[in-house]
């Protein structure tokens, strides 16, 4: 049977395993996560209004992160905060939304067109400087 200094000192090296193989490798610790804003675009063939609405409600009541999404019958846009360690692993996230939620969520088989993903301070320098996207008020789902 271990003794306390014995299983201390496994437990810190299985910790200290497990977030170097988060980091990649090494002994430095893991990065901390970051906030990132990421505004995703999709669009497509027009379809039905309230379908498109229904989806992205769907979508939102699924993932509550979502902040808002404007929609039209061919277009969409999903605004909301990514939790993630660096631009590269936000950007893979929101690549990855639309599709992995398509059928879930019902929404239409639209694609992806663009995709803006920015830190939390650029965030707020553009929106205080008058140029960045405005706050998203009102959380929802909202048409254009």
């Amino acid at each position: 049977m271990k003794g306390p200094t014995t299983r201390g000192a496994d437990r810190r090296r299985l910790v200290r395993r497990a977030l170097t193989s988060i980091n990649g490798g090494g002994d430095e610790p893991a990065e901390a996560s970051r906030l990132w804003h990421v505004t995703l675009s999709v669009s497509g063939k027009p379809a039905p209004l309230s379908e498109v609405r229904r989806g992205l409600e769907q979508l939102a009541h699924d993932h509550p992160f979502l902040l808002t999404s404007r929609y039209a019958d061919d277009h969409a846009e999903i605004r909301y905060w990514e939790e993630a360690r660096d631009l590269h692993d936000a950007a893979a996230v929101a690549l990855r939304l639309w599709g992995e939620h398509r059928s879930t969520a019902r929404l239409p088989p639209w694609e992806i067109v663009g995709l803006e993903v920015i830190d939390r301070a650029t965030y707020h320098l553009r929106v205080a400087e008058g140029y960045g996207p405005p706050p998203a008020h009102p959380v929802g789902v909202h048409p254009y």
